[in-house]
């Protein structure tokens, strides 16, 4: 038998999610050749029997609109880590929300919030990111050399964003950013997980309370209206509605900002391209969300019955990891997929915003911050430069949510 028969023979083990990056910006390696060689591949998870992971773009989006994979999951990352909180824990602590729900249950939850992402509301908002992204800018030129751009502006902006968008106190980003950040971490134990998960939920039913009394032109405000036509709208639901956007709406845009910056002030600095192509700037959009996914361990599916993938027979009650990174690199669907290119024609068929009945649903708001965070850094900071090693900028390893941990920068040369 030859080294490489036996190599893939053995490989068909179970084996747990890679997750080791070569650098800051590139998924692991150990995915090329599971796309060649086993595309719907057995997974090892850390606490229960194997399931199956799908790396191929194809068969991802397939998967991701197939409603025989279910997204009524109790834990969203239990192939990362093992679970420790218990179904019931969990159920008591946030009920189901559009990424833990099925049709019909599903499609109740997201008419509502859909009702409330309107275009009067999103371009109402318009405006007003663009002040928020100037404040920002202004502190970035203030502060102190060489300035954290995570910290500076990748952060607080898609936090205001998304509190002016929820009616959520600016005073208590550092409350609710704090807690954000726990409840993606990894590396938390049992007692520090619950005790998060119970204070977000205690912070949002107060906030409710409050906003029944007060209420605002918000997006929190007008799903206590919506109970008034849909009398099963508990405020457990609100509140688990109003988690998702909270932490969704600030924690990946943030770092998608971070990404972006990164990957255009590394070599061979694209920046300066840009600057001079202000119509590239979508496109960077689209090929960071492509090229660095920061969805970094995919997105967990179970088998409501049995079904065939690319070959593969999956039982009813075995779980599904769709791999996002691993899809947008398929070279099978995105030529030389592993070339950073803002003018690829075809890099917003990227996965990073889902597929299906759970498409994201604030897609069009990311982009709108991302754009104006984008455009105005170009022109306010024409000299920004890296103030570290490109390879050697750190991440969050232990977190659901992939992005630079700092981003040290100088505005001048």
């Amino acid at each position: 038998m030859s080294g490489r028969a036996a190599r893939t023979s053995t490989d068909r083990r179970p084996r747990p999610l890679p997750v080791d990056r070569p650098t800051p910006v590139d998924p692991p390696t150990e995915f090329r050749r599971l796309r060649t060689d086993l595309p719907v591949a057995p997974l090892a998870f850390p606490d229960g029997p194997p399931g199956w992971l799908v790396t191929r773009y194809d068969d991802v989006r397939t998967a991701l609109a197939d409603p025989r994979l279910s997204s009524r999951r109790p834990h969203l990352n239990s192939h990362v880590r093992a679970s420790l909180i218990t179904p019931e824990e969990m159920a008591a602590l946030r009920p189901s929300d559009l990424l833990t729900s099925d049709p019909p249950e599903h499609t109740r939850l997201r008419r509502l919030v859909n009702g409330q992402f309107t275009t009067r509301r999103v371009n109402r908002l318009t405006a007003r990111i663009q002040e928020i992204v100037d404040q920002h800018l202004d502190a970035l030129a203030a502060a102190r050399r060489p300035a954290d751009l995570m910290t500076t502006v990748a952060l607080p902006v898609p936090s205001l964003v998304i509190s002016e968008l929820l009616g959520v106190p600016f005073t208590d980003r550092d409350r609710y950013q704090r807690l954000t950040a726990e409840l993606l971490s990894l590396d938390r134990t049992r007692e520090q997980l619950l005790a998060s998960k119970a204070e977000m939920k205690d912070y949002l039913l107060h906030l409710i309370r409050a906003k029944r009394t007060h209420p605002g032109d918000d997006l929190l405000s007008g799903l206590l209206q919506a109970q008034s036509t849909d009398t099963t709208l508990t405020d457990d639901e609100i509140s688990a509605l109003a988690q998702l956007v909270l932490i969704a709406g600030h924690e990946t845009t943030a770092n998608v900002i971070g990404l972006a910056v990164l990957l255009l002030l590394r070599p061979p600095r694209l920046w300066d391209t840009v600057r001079h192509r202000p119509d590239l700037v979508d496109g960077v959009i689209e090929e960071t969300l492509r090229y660095a996914t920061v969805l970094q361990f995919g997105l967990l599916r179970v088998a409501r019955e049995p079904l065939t993938l690319a070959g593969r027979r999956i039982e009813a009650g075995e779980r599904v990891v769709l791999h996002l990174p691993a899809a947008n690199r398929d070279p099978a669907r995105f030529s030389d997929p592993d070339r950073f290119d803002p003018q690829r024609p075809d890099a917003a068929k990227h996965l990073s915003f889902g597929h299906g009945p759970h498409h994201c649903i604030g897609d069009r708001l990311a982009r709108i911050e991302l754009r104006t965070v984008l455009t105005t850094m170009l022109h306010r900071f024409p000299d920004l430069r890296l103030a570290a090693d490109p390879d050697q900028i750190p991440t969050h390893r232990q977190r659901v949510v992939h992005g630079p941990a700092r981003l040290p920068v100088d505005l001048t040369p």
